[in-house]
């Protein structure tokens, strides 16, 4: 396939063409967030705590996925910029490779871990049963969700971002058929609780992973793999983690970051922990649509990168930012009209829904300006500077925001811990502007 239209086609028609359907895919995708975790209410609020507590490990495994995933998109796009193809394939194939060695440590490390990290937050019998029963089967099948995701990483680096798209809507759409089929038992399906939403789960990584395996057959991939290849490719795993382990890094902060709000909330509020969790599943139906925006520009950066056009690289990320910023102002504007309904969604408890309405409000205070971050980081990464994509991502997640939420929370309680989310994200915002200016001037250095 010739990928030459990356550097030709006029920028904004050509953002559009690659960031608009994985935003839709990404927005479908925090839809079957949404409707997963309304489903998994339904059985009781000790099993939403219990997703609650287990999202950490479980965002474990999709950081992986997804850092791998993002290394290799780097690595292909720039690769198939510079008109070499066969380090594109070497690289391509090192990278299904790899997620077979990760998938074998996730599993090591996950399944005997998920009970003892679950009595570190809670000592309800029905939650940690509900945690260890979910994470069982989440954990033991953890390889098609690596494998998938790094071809969808490999689809959008060859600018085929509709597969991408297609493929992730496919599985999002059939976990959400399934889940409510699965969890009570609908037609000849038994009622399977907690498990049945886990299972709905991994059905629908599968049938994501099967629709890339079918297409790369028919050659829409356009980049020959095979695990000799990979084998040979192997001596390009530097190039590809140089960006990738941030990224994993990057993506594995917010488990770090809600383990240690769950302890704070945990002392200070009796339905803390739950509004966090709610929280982080409505959130994603605007981070993750952001999130589509950068996913569809970052190959984009890295093909253009790699031709040596620094003011088409730059035209880019400019765009990619108005969008985020629009995404963001949406979701603020939905966050402060209709809090209480959103939080309904999730519990009756009328409590809980004040106290989460409250939230949701004074967090969206900081969702236009995490604009800047989320944005700049993709292009960072893009560019080939994944260390300095997680510097920007450690403040927001650790280093900013965990020592306010803990010195507010002594004098506001939960109240101060929701503050501490924009505080957090205005500091990282204006250093994610400072490193992308860096990047900029280095990058024209380079092409000169």
């Amino acid at each position: 396939m010739d990928q030459s239209f990356m550097k030709t086609k006029k920028v904004v028609p050509l953002v559009a063409s690659m960031a608009l359907p994985m935003a839709l895919s990404m927005l479908v995708n925090a839809l079957y967030n949404i409707v997963d975790s309304f489903f998994i209410a339904q059985i009781s609020e000790k099993a939403m705590t219990a997703l609650s507590l287990i999202f950490p490990l479980q965002n474990v495994t999709t950081a992986v996925g997804v850092g791998l995933g993002v290394g290799t998109n780097a690595a292909v796009a720039f690769f198939l910029g510079g008109e070499r193809k066969q380090e594109a394939q070497r690289a391509a194939s090192a990278a299904l490779l790899l997620s077979l060695v990760n998938t074998a440590i996730l599993m090591a490390v996950l399944l005997p871990l998920t009970g003892r990290f679950l009595r570190q937050f809670t000592a309800d019998a029905q939650v940690l049963d509900y945690g260890v029963r979910y994470g069982r089967i989440v954990f033991v099948t953890v390889f098609v969700g690596q494998a998938g995701l790094v071809y969808e990483k490999l689809f959008q680096a060859v600018g085929r971002v509709r597969i991408s798209m297609a493929s992730m809507m496919a599985g999002c759409i059939a976990n959400m058929i399934l889940d409510p089929v699965m969890i009570f038992g609908i037609g000849p399906c038994p009622a399977m609780g907690i498990e049945g939403a886990a299972a709905a789960t991994v059905i629908g990584q599968a049938l994501s992973l099967a629709v890339y395996l079918v297409l790369d057959a028919r050659g829409f991939l356009g980049i020959g793999m095979s695990l000799r290849t990979g084998v040979k490719g192997l001596d390009l795993a530097g190039r590809i983690y140089r960006v990738g382990v941030p990224v994993m890094l990057s993506c594995a902060l917010p488990s770090v970051m809600i383990t240690v709000m769950n302890a704070i909330l945990a002392a200070c509020s009796a339905s803390g922990v739950l509004i966090l969790g709610v929280y982080y599943k409505l959130q994603t139906f605007i981070y993750l649509s952001a999130n589509g925006i950068v996913q569809g520009i970052r190959p984009l950066v890295a093909y253009n990168y790699g031709a040596r056009l620094p003011k088409r690289v730059k035209a880019i990320s400019r765009i990619a930012l108005v969008m985020s910023a629009a995404v963001m102002a949406a979701g603020t504007a939905v966050c402060l009209l209709f809090p209480a309904q959103l939080m309904g969604m999730f519990t009756d408890n009328k409590e809980t829904i004040r106290e989460g309405a409250g939230a949701l409000r004074v967090i969206s205070v900081g969702f236009i300006v995490s604009s800047v971050s989320v944005t700049m980081c993709g292009v960072l990464e893009g560019l080939g500077f994944g260390t300095w994509s997680f510097v920007i991502n450690l403040m927001r997640y650790v280093v900013l925001i965990l020592p306010a939420a803990f010195i507010l929370s002594r004098f506001f309680g939960s109240a101060g811990v929701w503050n501490a989310f924009w505080v957090a994200e205005a500091a990282s915002a204006a250093v994610a502007a400072w490193m992308y200016r860096k990047a900029a001037a280095r990058m024209e250095r380079t092409a000169a």
